[in-house]
């Protein structure tokens, strides 16, 4: 079941609704706390998710394509992390 905030650009769009509303200054104390525990723990599923995707790209790059170890060294020149 998808909860809207299943996928890496939707937690990112949440955090950054938490941060303008914790910045805001208005917030009550109670629901700064909420606010912030909630972007803490969707902060902890992006880095886990980011790790996952570093990780298939890495397995990835280290697997010949067709043979061609040739064509993986000349990308991994090209790519930009």
């Amino acid at each position: 079941m998808n909860d809207g905030r299943s996928t890496f650009e939707s937690k990112l769009e949440r955090i950054d609704a938490i941060v303008k509303e914790l910045e805001s200054g208005s917030t009550e104390l109670d629901r700064a706390v909420a606010l912030f525990k909630e972007g803490k723990e969707l902060a902890r599923e992006c880095e886990a998710l980011l790790k996952t995707a570093q990780t298939q790209v890495d397995d990835a790059m280290s697997e010949p394509a067709g043979g061609k170890r040739e064509k993986l060294d000349e990308l991994d020149d090209q790519i930009p992390f």
